[in-house]
């Protein structure tokens, strides 16, 4: 064979290749992308873990009201928009999630603290831990004044189309959410006192004088105006109950005010003998028994000093210069106490306290008459002031009753209810 002649070339070895079968192919094509999902979503789970656990970008603590009906995107959102998470996606899907166990986004209005972590702020808001608000009436209020108190809280919503009548408002420290109405958190006023009423007229004990709730709940008004001291009210109370018992006039201070001016709760000035002779419903120096209704809302504790008075013969008592009272049963013990009070007072510009005379012998019963000074007892001449049937009288058997102080960071101070009264003496007749 010559060099020029072309080589045949030998042909390539036949190898037998082995196919592996279709489905071994498809599962092990399926393996790997499920390996590689899995390796994202690992990924993914991982970051978005620790965004939900990192600390958030809210710089100082925040308040934000999530409104009724939002769904989770649109919480989501908001709180992104208003800086109190980091991402809305993360913090949506963890509230899915969170959805699927029971919990559930709630409605209200939230203080988020400063770098809160998308957690806590899912834990907030699935709790219900939302802001609370809260309001006190003292005892002793008018409904009147409640309502205008009411009315002054910015986050109390709508206006109030029924005002509550006198007396059936419980006295207490309400909590409440922010955009609660005005008319309903009377309405849950008026329910507590029903609801205490109730109680304690089914506890009454068999030999109250009172006949009727509507009795407890008047008499309990003029208790919680009279005095401040809690020690004092059931005393106070046997001085009203024994009284009653015996057909005497109450002769209440608080009484009359409140027939000369109502709801308001305050006269700018002294009472004089024209306003006790004034002739209204609720002037207890001119009616027999209780007036119509109360005077205004008393508390527990009033309350329940009248249905239980204390175990006493007293028909008096009259400031003792100490904020308290001293109680008598005679009148010559009282006109003693009136005597040491005024001693104690021993200043031109204090409130004198009268001495009483006794009754007029043709009373049926014992009620104490107009004060009339006695030579011996009366005050120099220049101490007088006319015209006599505009001075100033002195409460016969009560003295003014003490305002308990009132929570300064929830109610602003309220002026004294009730007026110091004054006696002129009369000229010793010759």
């Amino acid at each position: 064979m010559s060099d020029d002649e072309p080589l045949d070339r030998l042909p390539e070895p036949y190898l037998n290749k082995v196919r592996r079968p279709v489905l071994t192919r498809v599962f092990g094509s399926l393996l790997i992308w499920l390996l590689a999902l899995s390796g994202i979503t690992a990924a993914v789970i991982f970051w978005a873990f620790a965004a939900f656990t990192a600390q958030g970008p809210l710089p100082a603590p925040k308040i934000i009201e999530i409104a009724k009906g939002q769904d989770r995107t649109t919480i989501a959102v908001a709180l992104q928009d208003a800086g109190v998470i980091s991402d809305a996606c993360v913090f949506s899907a963890a509230a899915a999630m969170q959805a699927l166990r029971g919990a559930k986004l709630k409605a209200g209005e939230y203080e988020f603290p400063a770098g809160a972590t998308m957690q806590d702020v899912l834990v907030i808001i699935t709790s219900g831990r939302f802001l609370t608000y809260k309001v006190t009436i003292p005892e002793g209020w008018t409904t009147q004044m409640v309502v205008a108190k009411l009315q002054e809280q910015p986050e109390l919503a709508g206006d109030v189309s029924t005002v509550p009548a006198e007396g059936s408002i419980l006295p207490d420290t309400y909590v409440f959410r922010r955009g609660l109405t005005r008319q309903k958190l009377l309405q849950d006023m008026q329910a507590a006192e029903t609801k205490l009423m109730d109680e304690l007229w089914a506890k009454r004990p068999a030999t109250t004088a009172l006949k009727s709730k509507e009795e407890l709940l008047t008499l309990a008004s003029i208790v919680e105006k009279e005095t401040g001291l809690a020690e004092e009210r059931p005393q106070v109370a046997s001085v009203f109950i024994n009284r009653l018992k015996q057909g005497m006039k109450l002769q209440s201070d608080p009484t009359i005010i409140y027939g000369l001016v109502g709801g308001k709760g305050k006269l700018d000035r002294p009472l004089t003998k024209a306003d006790i002779d004034a002739a209204t419903p609720y002037n207890t120096y001119q009616i027999s028994g209780l007036p119509p209704g109360p005077i205004a809302n008393p508390g527990r504790a009033a309350l329940e000093a009248v249905l239980n008075p204390a175990a006493t013969s007293y028909l008096y008592f009259v400031a003792d210069g100490t904020g308290g009272h001293a109680f008598a049963t005679t009148l010559d013990e009282h006109n003693a106490n009136v005597r040491k009070w005024r001693a104690q007072e021993n200043t031109p510009d204090a409130p004198v306290a009268a001495e009483q005379t006794a009754p007029a012998a043709n009373e049926v019963v014992p009620q104490p008459l107009p004060d009339v000074p006695t030579p011996e007892t009366a005050t120099p001449k220049k101490a007088a002031i006319k015209p006599p049937d505009k001075r100033p009288l002195v409460k016969k058997f009560v003295a003014e009753p003490v305002i308990p102080p009132e929570p300064t960071d929830v109610i602003p101070p309220e002026p004294t209810l009730d007026e110091p009264v004054v006696v002129a003496p009369k000229k010793p007749k010759k």
